[in-house]
């Protein structure tokens, strides 16, 4: 069922990205070799109650998990693709990419973000993977305009990745509000026009995952953790939008 937002739930959203992003921003400055990825979650998860706010992900038992998510941050280097659990002895590298995916709860409504940020210097096949991950981004919420589907934000993703890089299926952007996953379903690829219409009132969480190798993925022995078949890196970035009037508005913003 699509949940349609009011007014006053979107200002909440549109304080809770604020904050969202301020945290992603420091917790991206805190990327660096020898920083383990258990750093990252305490620091994360301090950064959130220090707002008042509640981690969204902490506790998340989604349908099928054998256990509740243990960390307030999905951190996910390299080959790992989405939903890395952090670890104290999983040590940043010079030369690693790693994704940054977190969500918030505000005044009893979520927001979701998610950035990748190279470790150090990286090679310039990575560097061209995170540029046009982020630039996919970017192109998805600009398709989402009333009127428009699903469908035709994931044809819009699709069509500017243009085969360079392998499209995650299987994981992809949804709904999210009063719940931190809500439906519709958002693909990054599909056939223009079909999906989910949108209208004004919504609020979505759109989030490209690009492979460097194919786009199979696998889950590992944790339940959680994605990574590519391959071995090869991904990269993820995302934002939460509300689609108005005036277009698609960034929540997850300064």
């Amino acid at each position: 069922m699509i949940i349609i937002k009011t007014e006053k739930e979107i200002e909440v959203m549109r304080e809770a990205g604020k904050r969202h992003a301020i945290i992603l921003e420091k917790l991206a400055k805190m990327v660096k070799p020898g920083v383990s990825t258990w750093e990252l979650d305490v620091a994360a998860e301090t950064m959130i109650r220090d707002y008042g706010d509640i981690p969204a992900f902490k506790g998340y038992k989604p349908d099928g998990a054998d256990y509740p998510f243990p960390g307030s941050l999905c951190v996910s280097v390299n080959d790992e693709v989405v939903h890395g659990i952090p670890a104290k002895d999983r040590i940043l590298e010079e030369g690693d990419v790693v994704s940054l995916d977190l969500g918030l709860k505000h005044e009893g409504l979520f927001t979701d973000a998610a950035i990748t940020v190279p470790v150090g210097k990286v090679s310039n096949q990575l560097n061209e993977l995170l540029m046009v991950t982020e630039e996919a981004l970017q192109i998805g919420i600009d398709a989402a305009q009333i009127g428009n589907t699903t469908g035709d934000i994931g044809h819009a993703i699709e069509s500017f990745v243009n085969k360079r890089f392998g499209i995650v299926e299987g994981f992809s952007g949804h709904g999210v509000g009063r719940k931190i996953h809500e439906d519709p379903y958002i693909p990054n690829y599909g056939k223009a026009g079909t999906g989910t219409k949108l209208v004004a009132g919504m609020t979505v969480a759109i989030e490209p995952m690009l492979n460097l190798g194919k786009k199979r993925v696998e889950i590992l022995d944790d339940g959680y953790t994605v990574v590519t078949a391959d071995g090869h890196p991904s990269a993820h970035f995302e934002h939460t939008i509300a689609i108005t009037e005036k277009g698609p508005e960034i929540l997850t913003k300064k």
